[in-house]
C-alpha cells in the first residue's frame, strides 16, 4: 500500500529522484524542479517541486515550500502548501501550513499555524 493511502501510487521513498541536494551541499537561491527530489543539505530560499519532495534528516530549507507531496525527515523553516505532508520522527516544522492530508509520527515537531483543506472529489 502507498504510503499515502492510495494503491495505484508508489510511495514517495521509492520513486525515482531526478533532484537532489546532497548532504554538504548549501543552495542560496529558489529551487524549481519538475519531478521528484531530495534535500539532504541547505536550501535558502524558494523551493518548488511539481510531484513530490523528500528532505532528508540532515535537510535544512529556510523559505516557503511547494508540492504536492513532501516527508519532512529533516528541518523547514518556512511555510508549506501541499497536499500530503508526513512528518516522521526527526522532522521539524516552523511555519504554516496548508494540506489535505497530514501524517505527524511520534517526536515530529511542528510551530505554527494549520490550514487543512477537504480533498477534491
Amino acid at each position: 500500500m502507498a504510503i499515502f493511502g492510495k494503491k495505484d501510487k508508489v510511495a514517495l521513498d521509492l520513486q525515482a529522484i531526478s533532484t537532489l541536494i546532497s548532504d554538504g551541499s548549501i543552495l542560496d537561491g529558489n529551487l524549481k524542479a519538475p519531478a521528484f527530489a531530495r534535500i539532504d543539505g541547505q536550501v535558502n530560499g524558494e523551493v518548488a517541486i511539481d510531484e513530490g519532495l523528500i528532505l532528508g534528516e540532515k535537510g535544512l530549507v529556510k523559505g516557503n515550500i511547494n508540492t504536492k507531496e513532501i516527508v519532512v525527515y529533516g528541518t523547514v523553516t518556512g511555510d508549506i502548501e501541499t497536499n500530503s505532508l508526513e512528518i516522521k520522527a526527526t522532522g521539524k516544522i516552523t511555519g504554516n501550513i496548508r494540506t489535505q492530508n497530514l501524517v505527524v509520527e511520534n517526536g515530529g515537531v511542528y510551530n505554527g499555524n494549520l490550514n487543512m483543506l477537504q480533498a477534491e472529489k
